[in-house]
């Protein structure tokens, strides 16, 4: 007979393991405990920290990224930037990171020598592996460096591309980022401290081997993909076996070859077909109830993408058009309304659903405490949602 595993112990499970009903101890254990912190919108990892370790304020998580460097950022699964620890980090490069820089390699190579303005690149391949060595080259030069001094230095970076000729939407840029991603996804270089505030998504360059004199673990790529479905399971488990492959940007022949070495045991997740290790069938204690306010794209609100069980309803007011999602609300393991931040720095919220008098009050005691946090900063995000909008606006 299948195991069952109910809405209710997800939900708890969630709770413990993602460091929301009970603070971890720092930084990098919320950071693991999570297994990557979404970090496309520089503030949310801050944010992201901020609700899992209380207590911490951006200089907690700017020691760990940039002084004892226990975490690093760096593009991992669906092409999206993240902040991990070095053991994940390993895991992920080896397991998503790899194919990502191949089939951008491949891509790069393709519009330099066809679209290239105002001529092609010939041999874009040998063009590129030169512009490559001689930026990283450069770059260790410097120590660290901004995308324009490097551009400098090396003044292939300055070569363009004529993307979509001839279409509305027509346009001509620089190589230097799509180089510079290159190298990054390739494990090459880093991004270092931003060039601004936190809340800066501008950064300098590094070299890893600057960065990092150890460098990150090798790891083979299905042995990676096997410890990284192991990791993301007991974060983000039980669940169906889509959400895992979602979530790593793996193909279903990736996927499965995991879960074979991993002989997960399937579960009835209340008539949704799930897996889980096949050491953690007993469920986790209830936790006690609990509120927090994630960011914009934290990974518990974007860790699966089969969302009923915590979104409910409430997937129009809460995502873009793109399948992002904005700030929200919890309440003991589900969703249940969004905030935003007014240019007076006033946190507002909305609640979708009726919650009772004392989730509204620890709803709203979260809200101001949040608004102290961030004291003079203010904060859009990047990926702006209905409902944020209409908080941030006052409607």
């Amino acid at each position: 007979m299948t195991p069952k595993i109910d809405t209710a112990q997800r939900r708890a499970r969630l709770a413990t393991r993602h460091r929301l009903a009970a603070p971890a101890e720092s930084v990098h254990a919320a950071a693991d405990a999570v297994v990557a912190l979404h970090a496309t919108d520089p503030a949310s990892v801050h944010l992201s920290a901020w609700v899992r370790v209380k207590g911490s304020g951006v200089s907690e998580l700017e020691n760990a990224l940039y002084e004892e460097r226990t975490l690093i950022r760096m593009l991992g699964m669906r092409r999206t930037v993240f902040v991990l620890g070095h053991e994940n980090a390993a895991l992920v490069q080896a397991a998503c990171s790899a194919d990502i820089a191949k089939k951008q390699r491949r891509l790069l190579e393709q519009h330099l020598g066809t679209q290239g303005h105002p001529e092609n690149v010939t041999e874009p391949g040998r063009w590129l592996a030169e512009v490559e060595d001689a930026t990283e080259r450069a770059l260790k030069a410097r120590g660290s460096a901004t995308a324009q001094q490097l551009s400098e230095d090396e003044p292939r970076l300055k070569q363009q591309l004529l993307m979509a000729k001839g279409k509305p939407y027509e346009a001509i840029a620089n190589v230097t980022s799509r180089v510079l991603f290159q190298l990054a996804v390739d494990g090459r270089i880093v991004r270092g401290r931003p060039r601004g505030s936190w809340i800066s998504s501008q950064y300098y360059w590094a070299p890893m081997e600057g960065w990092l004199p150890q460098g990150l673990a090798e790891w083979d790529a299905d042995a990676a993909r096997v410890e990284l479905a192991r990791r993301w399971l007991y974060a983000y488990g039980p669940a169906p076996i889509a959400d895992l492959r979602w979530w790593t940007g793996w193909t279903a022949g990736q996927t499965k070859k995991a879960l074979a070495e991993i002989q997960p045991v399937e579960v009835d997740l209340d008539g949704v077909p799930g897996v889980v290790l096949a050491d953690d069938l007993e469920p986790v204690a209830e936790p006690e109830p609990w509120v927090a306010l994630l960011p914009s794209l934290d990974p518990t609100s974007m860790g699966w993408i089969e969302r009923d069980w915590y979104l409910g309803p409430h997937k129009a007011p809460l995502f873009d058009g793109t399948g992002n999602i904005g700030p929200t609300v919890w309440a003991d393991g589900r969703i249940v309304g969004g905030w935003a931040q007014r240019p007076d720095g006033e946190i507002v919220h909305r609640l979708l659903e009726d919650v009772g008098t004392d989730v509204e009050r620890a709803v709203e005691a979260e809200a101001n405490h949040l608004a102290e946090w961030f004291g003079e900063v203010r904060v859009t995000p990047r990926m702006r949602t209905p409902l944020e909008r209409r908080l941030a606006q006052g409607s």
